[in-house]
C-alpha cells in the first residue's frame, strides 16, 4: 500500500478519531460523575496521554507496520505475545465500534426520533456509509476528517465567544473544584474512551507518505487539540447549565438562539462515523497482515484494485452489523460495551508501552514508565470491568502457545 497521507491530514484523522462519538457526550457524563472535578479529570488525562502518544508516535515512525501494537509487542516479547495483542484488537473492534455507532445514534435522535427496529435499520445504514468510504481509501477520509476537525473546533470557539462570561466566573469553577479522588478517578475512566484511537493510528503508518517524519507530529497535534476541545466543552457545560438530554444541544440553543439539534446532530454523526471508519481501516490492515502470517485465513490476504484490504474491511463491517442486531435483541447496556472495550485497550496500551521499553532508546524510558503507571491506574479505576480483558488475554495467549508447541511436536515427529 503506497502512502498518500501527509502530516496535517494525519492530524485530522487523529483528532476526529479521538473526538469521535464522545466530543458532545463524554463531558456531560464526566460532570455527572465528578461535578466540576471533571475539569481535573480531563486535565490529568490529557497530560497523561501525551507520553503515551509520544511513545506510540515514535514506535510507528521507527517500525511502520500494518499490525501496529501487535508488531511492536512481537519484536519485543516474541510471536505469541504479539499475536495475542493483535487478536485482542481484532476481537475488540467489532465490540467497541458498535458501541460507537450506538453513541452516534443519540445524535440521529436529536434530528429524528426513532426507536425499535427503525433505530437498528438506521444504525446499519451508517455502516453502509462506512462501506463506501472504505472502498475509496483512507486518504479520502483523511481530507474530509481534517475539515470536520476544523468544524468542531470552530463550533467550540464560537460557543466560548457567545458565553459572555467574565474571568471571575471562570475562576470560580477552576479555583473551587470538588477534588474528590474517587469521583475524579471514575470520571477519568469514563473519559479514557475519548483517547481510544491513539494506537489505531499506528496501523496506518504505511498510509503516510513519510511515516518517520510525519507520524509523531500528526499524532501530537491531534492529541493536544482534542484535549483542549474536551476541556473547553466541559467548562462550557459548567458555565451554561441545561436540562437537555444531550447537554451540548441545550448550550447551543441558549447561546445561538436555537439550531442546537441540527448543529450537534450533524457534527456528532460525522464525528462518530469518522471514528468507526478509522478503526475499520486499522483492523482490516491488521487482519490483512495476519492472513499473510498464517494467523488468520488466507482469504483476507487479497487486496482490491485500489490496493486496499477490502475483504477484511467488509468482513469487519458485517460482524459489526451482527453485534448491533444482537445488542438490540438482548438488551445489552451500552455502558457495559464501553467498559469492556476500555479494559481491552488498557492491556493493549500497557503491552505496547512495555515493548517500547525494549525497542526504544533509554531516553524514552521516563515516558514509558509514566505511561505504564497511567495504564495501571486506569485498570484499577475500571475494577471488575477488566475481567473480560484479562480472560481474553489468557485464553488467546494460552491458545497460541498450545498451537506453537503442538506444531513443534508435529514437526519433530515428521523429522
Amino acid at each position: 500500500m503506497k502512502g498518500k497521507i501527509g502530516c496535517w491530514q494525519g492530524a485530522g484523522l487523529m483528532a476526529t478519531t479521538l473526538l469521535g462519538t464522545g466530543v458532545f457526550i463524554l463531558p456531560q457524563l464526566t460532570i455527572e460523575a465528578a461535578g466540576n472535578g471533571a475539569l481535573i479529570a480531563w486535565a490529568l488525562l490529557t497530560a497523561a496521554i501525551i507520553p503515551i502518544t509520544l511513545v506510540f508516535g515514535r514506535l510507528a515512525g521507527a517500525f511502520p507496520h500494518a499490525a501496529g501494537p501487535a508488531y511492536f509487542v512481537e519484536k519485543a516479547f516474541g510471536q505469541s505475545a504479539g499475536r495475542t495483542i493483535g487478536l485482542m484488537f481484532v476481537l475488540v473492534v467489532p465490540l467497541g465500534a458498535p458501541a460507537a455507532i450506538l453513541m452516534t445514534f443519540q445524535f440521529v435522535n436529536e434530528l429524528v426520533a426513532l426507536s425499535g427496529w427503525f433505530q437498528v435499520g438506521v444504525e446499519l445504514l451508517l455502516l453502509c456509509v462506512l462501506f463506501f468510504l472504505n472502498q475509496k481509501g483512507i486518504q479520502v477520509s483523511a481530507k474530509m476528517q481534517f475539515m470536520l476537525t476544523l468544524g468542531v473546533v470552530a463550533v467550540v470557539v464560537g460557543l466560548f465567544g457567545s458565553v459572555g462570561t467574565n474571568i471571575g466566573d471562570i475562576k470560580r469553577f477552576t479555583t473551587h473544584i470538588e477534588a474528590d479522588i474517587n469521583s475524579i478517578a471514575i470520571a477519568a475512566s469514563i473519559a479514557f474512551w475519548s483517547f481510544l484511537g491513539v494506537e489505531a493510528m499506528t496501523h496506518l503508518a504505511n498510509d503516510f507518505r513519510n511515516p518517520k517524519k510525519d507520524m509523531l507530529p500528526a499524532m501530537m497535534i491531534g492529541t493536544v487539540l482534542v484535549g483542549l476541545v474536551y476541556l473547553g466543552c466541559t467548562l462550557l457545560l459548567l458555565l451554561v447549565p441545561t436540562n437537555s438530554g444531550v447537554a451540548m444541544v441545550g448550550v447551543i440553543n441558549q447561546l445561538f438562539g436555537g439550531y442546537g439539534a441540527q448543529i450537534i446532530g450533524i457534527l456528532g454523526i460525522a464525528s462518530g462515523l469518522a471514528t468507526v471508519n478509522v478503526y475499520t481501516a486499522s483492523v482490516s490492515r491488521l487482519i490483512h497482515s495476519f492472513s499473510h502470517e498464517g494467523v488468520l485465513p488466507q482469504y483476507f490476504s487479497t487486496l482490491n484494485g485500489s490496493g486496499l484490504p477490502a475483504r477484511a474491511s467488509n468482513t469487519v463491517l458485517v460482524v459489526m452489523a451482527c453485534v448491533i442486531v444482537m445488542t438490540y435483541m438482548t438488551g445489552q447496556e451500552l455502558d457495559d460495551l464501553i467498559s469492556w472495550t476500555n479494559g481491552v485497550f488498557v492491556i493493549i496500551y500497557l503491552a505496547s508501552m512495555l515493548a517500547a521499553g525494549r525497542l526504544l532508546s533509554k531516553g524514552y524510558w521516563p515516558l514509558v514508565l509514566t505511561s505504564c503507571v497511567l495504564c495501571l491506574v486506569l485498570a484499577a479505576a475500571l475494577g471488575t470491568n477488566m475481567l473480560y480483558a484479562v480472560c481474553l488475554l489468557f485464553v488467546l495467549f494460552g491458545g497460541l502457545e498450545w498451537r506453537k508447541q503442538h506444531n513443534k511436536r508435529r514437526q519433530a515427529a515428521l523429522a
